[in-house]
């Protein structure tokens, strides 16, 4: 029990780090601290699992937790700043090398062979759009942007950029090839690393950060790619809240797993058990 425990403690201190308080709700009647929902919820992420099966496997393994409904209600209730510093702290101190790209997780995940043999229709393609900037030599997501619908690259890119303080270079692809981008981005002394569009109109901003750009050098950006496959094959690319703050949680959730290497974690823990009772 002692790999189980290291793990309640271990996202015990990030919560402590932040100044989240031990419950969330001021009037409830404290049963359950909130490292307790938090515990859970990374964990359920991280096994690719129902609120039902998470709930019972961390009671057969004597984890305190709260019930799957209680920890389904209490998703909707997470304030979007504790998401927010905890995915900042577990990132850590950026490098300065930071890509900017958007992905989307699917909002429905059915088994097209029973989709094809109950003879139904084909779902409708849906998909959350995730925006975000990633530390290129640390791999570990910085900030995160969610929207429920798809929208274009650039409606979330300043917001990202207000979240992160210390940035050298942004490397982003084509469609962050924007002259207000080269603009922001030059009075913050940041240096943009973009693939250029063609055929479109030059402006003094992006003639002069395209001076530094060096296409091997931004070649380095598909660094960010390897990060959105990277958490997609580990924790999962689509989300089964219908919600717009369940499926937010959920994502913040892949990432801060993401970023402590919570599946990595679990496997030393659970690998020396299953070598004794081989």
């Amino acid at each position: 029990m002692k790999k189980e425990v290291r793990i309640v403690k271990k996202v015990s201190s990030l919560l402590s780090k932040i100044g989240c308080p031990r419950f969330l709700h001021y009037f409830g009647p404290k049963k359950y601290k909130f490292v307790e929902h938090a515990v859970a919820l990374l964990l359920k992420e991280t096994l690719k699992c129902s609120f039902r099966r998470i709930s019972s496997i961390l009671y057969q393994l004597d984890v305190r937790v709260p019930s799957y409904s209680a920890l389904c209600k209490s998703r909707k209730r997470i304030p979007m700043w504790i998401w927010n510093n905890l995915l900042k702290i577990t990132a850590g101190e950026t490098s300065g090398m930071i890509a900017i790209d958007g992905t989307g997780f699917s909002r429905t995940n059915p088994s097209f062979h029973y989709v094809k043999r109950i003879n139904a229709k084909k779902p409708v393609k849906r998909y959350a759009k995730l925006s975000a900037l990633f530390d290129l030599v640390k791999k570990k997501f910085t900030a995160l942007k969610i929207r429920i619908k798809p929208r274009h690259d650039m409606m979330d890119v300043k917001s990202l950029l207000y979240r992160v303080t210390k940035i050298k270079k942004l490397f982003g692809d084509s469609a962050y090839d924007a002259e207000s981008l080269h603009e922001h981005c030059y009075w913050k002394k940041i240096q943009t690393i973009t693939k250029p569009k063609k055929n479109v109109r030059r402006g003094g901003f992006r003639k002069m950060q395209m001076k530094n750009y060096s296409k091997k050098e931004y070649h380095q950006r598909s660094l960010i790619e390897s990060g959105f496959g990277s958490l997609k094959r580990k924790y999962g690319g689509s989300v089964l809240a219908k919600k717009g703050k369940g499926v937010k949680t959920e994502i913040y959730c892949k990432a801060i797993a993401h970023n402590i290497g919570l599946l990595n974690y679990l496997v030393q823990a659970v690998s020396p058990k299953l070598h004794k009772i081989r």
